[in-house]
This record gives structure tokens, C-alpha cells and sequence, in this order.
């Protein structure tokens, strides 16, 4: 038993998962209609998101079976290894993705459901197979990286469109704010998985994926292209204080945040070598629980 639950996990990437749903959680609490922490909703979006985010990524893994078999890093996963079938790995995809979307529907409403599913098919549909046609696959696969930001916003208001308001407490509020929160988490995505498939190079490159922004695979350019994407994190980070759904402290957590990412990209384009890579990719991660926790603690 503990070896099909590690295999299942596996196929989920849990890890993975937990990321994407922890800041599709907070972006649920940041929304100012939630005014205190309902542990049972906080339970059910987090199971409903782990279940879609988990469908995504078996699907993923089911698709690469054998382009994941070829890699290091991916050669023990549970369909790459033999260790279960594509059909089980489609099958349980099925389920649990269902499962996600149903409760989405259920305990929340029909666009984060709707939103979940579109997310759920952009990635595991469109992303997946496109990383072996064109390096564009990363600026689709980052709209479904961004979008449980969305999910998590859109699960408190039930609005999707930026351009509607809604009233809390008298108060008006523009539904800008969920998306000013999308755009953080999409712009953080370029220079973090770029960080990854520069780290990660030779075992793409083996297997066809082009997902780097040079087709000589890492360069200056994409380097360059990470400073950009980065530097355009700093102006964006001051729009959830500008929507006013959060205070002045967090701004400047999340500048300094914004700021640390630009330098280490700068880094990067000095020194042109795997360690710089990884620091930009271990800067990323650190990156996001900061500045997500800063901007939920910080909430008007």
C-alpha cells in the first residue's frame, strides 16, 4: 500500500501541486469579501485544487511516458518506469480531475469550476505537447501556472471579468484585484522555468523539448529575455496595493522581492553558468511563499 500511495503521489507531483494550490488558497483569502478563515472552504478548495492540478500532471506523465523515461530526473516517475500503466494513469487523471472540478462547482461556483477545467486542459493538452514543437510553450503553459491565482478570486467573488465590481462593507471593490494577482504569479513563472530548463538542458534537449527562448539553447538572449520578464515583475507587484485589496508594507516586501529576482536574472547574464541558473531557480521559490504570505498578511 505504501508503494502505490508513493506512486500515485508521484504522478501527481505533489509537490508541485501544493505550490500551484498553496497561492490559489491565499489569493481566495485575499479577496475582500472573505472576512475570516473558513477552515472547511480553505479544506475543499485546497483538496478540489490538489485534485486538478494532480489530474494535469498525471495526464502529463501519461503523455510523456516515453520522453520521461530518457531523462534522469524523470526516469523513476511511475508510468516512465513501468510501474503503472498509461490507462490507470489516465483513469485516475479522470477521476480525480472530475472529482476537483465538481467540488469547484458545488461548494463554490461555476466559473471557478470553468476556470479549473480550462486551466486543467491548457496544460495537460496544449502545454504538454507543444514543448516539443516550439519554445512558445512556456508563455502557454504559464497561463495555467497564473490561473489558480484567478481560481482561488474567483472562488470568493464568483466574478471573472477585471472590468465588474462588488461591494463588501459598503466599500467598492474593482475585480482588477484577482488579476493583478494572476499577473504576479505569471510573471514570476518566465525567469523561474527558464532557471529549470537551463539547469535542465541537456536532458530536454535529448528529447526534442524546446523550451528555452534561443534556439542554441543557453545564451545571453536568454538571459537577457529573464531580466526582462523580471524587471516587468516590479510594476506589476504594486497592483494589488493600487486595487487597494492590500496595505503599504507588503508593496515594499514585494518591490524588494521584485528586486532581488532582477539582480539574481543579472547574475545570471554575468556569469552564464548552471550555478547562476539554479540560484535564479532556488530565488524563485523562495520568492513566491514571500511575497503571497506578505500580500494576505497585509490585507485591507
Amino acid at each position: 500500500m505504501k508503494a502505490i500511495f508513493k506512486n500515485y503521489a508521484q504522478l501527481t507531483k505533489f509537490t508541485l501541486s501544493f505550490t500551484v494550490v498553496f497561492t490559489c488558497v491565499i489569493c481566495y483569502q485575499i479577496a475582500p469579501n472573505i472576512t475570516s478563515f473558513d477552515w472547511f472552504k480553505i479544506l475543499l478548495l485546497t483538496f478540489a485544487g490538489l485534485c486538478i492540478t494532480g489530474s494535469a500532471n498525471a495526464i502529463n506523465q501519461a503523455v510523456e511516458k516515453h520522453t520521461d523515461a530518457q531523462m534522469k530526473r524523470t526516469a523513476d516517475r511511475p508510468v516512465a518506469a513501468g510501474r503503472m500503466s498509461q490507462q490507470a494513469a489516465y483513469t485516475f487523471a479522470a477521476v480525480i480531475g472530475l472529482l476537483g472540478i465538481g467540488l469547484m462547482w458545488y461548494y463554490f461556483n461555476f466559473s471557478a469550476a470553468a476556470l479549473s477545467a480550462f486551466s486543467l486542459f491548457l496544460y495537460a493538452f496544449i502545454y504538454t505537447p507543444l514543448k516539443k514543437i516550439n519554445s512558445i510553450a512556456v508563455l502557454v503553459g504559464a497561463f495555467p501556472g497564473a490561473i489558480p491565482c484567478l481560481i482561488g478570486w474567483v472562488a470568493a467573488t464568483d466574478i471573472v471579468s477585471p472590468f465588474e465590481t462588488f461591494i463588501v462593507n459598503g466599500k467598492e471593490y474593482l475585480n482588477a484585484g484577482g488579476w493583478a494577482l494572476f499577473f504576479v504569479q505569471f510573471l514570476w513563472q518566465f525567469p523561474h522555468f527558464w532557471a529549470i530548463a537551463w539547469v535542465s538542458h541537456t536532458d530536454y534537449s535529448k528529447v526534442g523539448f524546446k523550451l528555452l527562448p534561443a534556439k542554441e539553447g543557453p545564451t545571453r538572449f536568454t538571459a537577457l529575455q529573464s531580466i526582462m520578464y523580471a524587471v516587468l515583475m516590479i510594476p506589476i507587484g504594486f497592483l494589488p496595493h493600487y486595487f487597494n485589496i492590500t496595505g503599504d508594507w507588503s508593496m515594499w516586501v514585494v518591490l524588494v522581492a521584485n528586486i532581488f529576482m532582477v539582480v539574481q536574472c543579472i547574475r545570471l547574464y554575468q556569469n552564464m553558468g548552471v550555478p547562476a541558473a539554479r540560484r535564479v531557480m532556488f530565488s524563485s521559490y523562495i520568492y513566491l511563499p514571500i511575497v503571497f504570505l506578505a500580500l494576505l498578511a497585509d490585507k485591507i
